[in-house]
């Protein structure tokens, strides 16, 4: 029996009493509250928090874990604000790193607004035949140059650009790095997260996900609990190895389970292949990746096999044809992204047990993007109020390396539509209440009760209180996970 009591915390204002706790954590739970002098505590650790502010941990629940770890270890290209600044950015990297024959990788690029288009033909001549490959922020699509494409077996046009599965191909194929090296950035990138105060992520990585995260635990990993996403390509092996959604992985030391099954339906809103009701521009509706019989079949089959479905939609029509795939299929679930909603469309979340599983960060990186490809319907893009009102259940998440792996940030663009940069919040109809915001980041816990897992997050001040740009960038005192501490930023010892 493992046994901790964190004392003197006190709970938000209005989720408890006023005065300070002692929580007595109990082999991974917490067991009990009590108030005043600790007594028959002989021989339990007792740490004094000194009026800390303690919540439930946070959950990303929706990650790309291997790409946020290594987009630290790329070209950050996310400043670009044209295909040539974009060009002259990769070349001065090179020149400052020069002899290498590795593939150049640059990350986040945001090609959507840019004035000027990339060409196959002007990233060639900012690298000339040193093999690169660059990344969009979102990862639909990526942009390479022909040395690339010669080492790589690619066919592209004279944009050099590959989108939606193509570029899903060449960007696993750029992650195969030696496990050692992968597994020690992502052990990096999971620290950084504990700092945020985030105790489990889901792991929507492309791939198998099982085995890398197999062999981390059986190293020795334990800094979060980890729900390892499934993709259609693998829901027959993962069934026949008896991998259900939520069900705990034996070899994870009790912090690995199966996540749910990953299908993309649809592309994304930069790259202008969200499947959408109303023709771009530019014209064209999107692309639509998975037909409307296709998705039925595998919410079907994944009902059959204990899999809950997270289906990818980002355009109206992408969003409604997902709703009525789970309508029909009689099956829950949940929606990834749910970035521009048909009006009809709200009420069908709750009423389906559909969960609306959105990055609130991508409203304030993208309303630019948005106001140009939906004009004049922007009410309904990235809503989080509209669904709650109708009764949708909210789950927070970055989809990082799309948006930094940071809650708060997260919960700051929930709650105020805005990024302090000196623009008018943007829709700021669609915002969140804090306590909603930190609802939709607890899984539903809000705050602390008897029963739940001892995964916490010990805070400087209260979280409902402080001013929005201190809300935006909360300082986090301690992380625990399971009642044992996986950050520690300066707690008493």
């Amino acid at each position: 029996m493992t046994e901790l009591i964190l004392a003197a915390v006190r709970l938000p204002a209005g989720d408890g009493p006023d005065g300070p706790l002692n929580l007595h954590l109990r082999d991974g739970i917490v067991a009990g509250v009590s108030t005043g002098p600790l007594a028959g505590a002989a021989g339990i650790e007792v740490l004094d928090c000194d009026g800390r502010f303690v919540i439930p941990g946070l959950w990303d629940e929706h990650v790309h874990l291997n790409q946020w770890a290594m987009h630290a270890n790329r070209i950050d290209l996310s400043g670009a604000a044209s295909a040539l600044g974009a060009a002259a950015a990769v070349e001065r990297h090179l020149l400052a790193a020069p002899g290498s024959d590795v593939t150049a990788v640059g990350v986040g690029f945001r090609d959507a607004l840019w004035p000027d288009a990339p060409t196959l033909e002007l990233l060639d001549g900012a690298t000339g035949d040193r093999p690169t490959a660059l990344i969009s922020h979102d990862l639909h699509c990526v942009w390479v140059n022909n040395a690339a494409a010669r080492r790589h077996s690619l066919a592209v046009d004279g944009s050099g650009l590959l989108r939606e599965e193509p570029a899903f191909l060449l960007t696993r194929e750029l992650g195969r790095l030696p496990d050692d090296v992968l597994d020690e950035w992502v052990q990096q990138a999971a620290r950084a997260a504990a700092a945020k105060g985030i105790v489990g992520l889901v792991d929507f990585e492309m791939t198998w996900n099982r085995d890398p995260w197999l062999r981390r635990f059986g190293a020795g990993f334990d800094t979060l609990r980890v729900e390892a996403g499934v993709y259609p390509q693998d829901l027959e092996r993962a069934a026949g190895l008896g991998m259900r959604t939520g069900v705990e992985l034996p070899g994870g030391g009790g912090l690995l389970r199966t996540g749910p099954l990953k299908v993309l339906i649809d592309g994304s809103l930069n790259t202008r292949t969200a499947y959408c009701v109303d023709p771009y521009p530019f014209g064209g509706h999107g692309l639509l990746t998975v037909d409307e019989a296709e998705l039925l079949d595998l919410l079907v089959r994944a009902r059959g096999t204990g899999f809950v479905p997270a289906v990818h939609a980002i355009g109206d029509a992408a969003n409604q044809l997902a709703l009525d795939a789970f309508e029909r299929a009689c099956i829950g679930g949940r929606i990834e992204h749910a970035q521009f909603v048909r009006a009809d469309d709200f009420a069908r979340f709750g009423r389906l047990g559909v969960v609306a599983s959105v990055q609130p960060c991508h409203a304030l990186d993208d309303r630019d993007a948005a106001d140009s490809n939906w004009p004049g319907r922007t009410d309904r893009a990235f809503p989080l109020r509209r669904l709650l009102d109708a009764g949708a259940t909210l789950a927070f998440g970055s989809d990082a390396p799309v948006a930094p792996l940071d809650p708060w940030a997260a919960m700051s663009a929930a709650t105020t539509r805005s990024a302090f940069d000196g623009r008018e919040p943007w829709h700021p109809a669609e915002a969140i209440t804090r306590r909603q915001a930190l609802a939709a980041s607890t899984r539903g816990r809000g705050t602390v009760r008897v029963g739940d897992p001892a995964d916490l997050v010990l805070l400087d001040a209260d979280p409902l209180a402080v001013p929005d740009p201190d809300f935006a960038a909360m300082p986090v005192a301690g992380t625990l996970v399971a009642g044992r501490f996986t950050y520690d930023g300066g707690m008493p010892g």
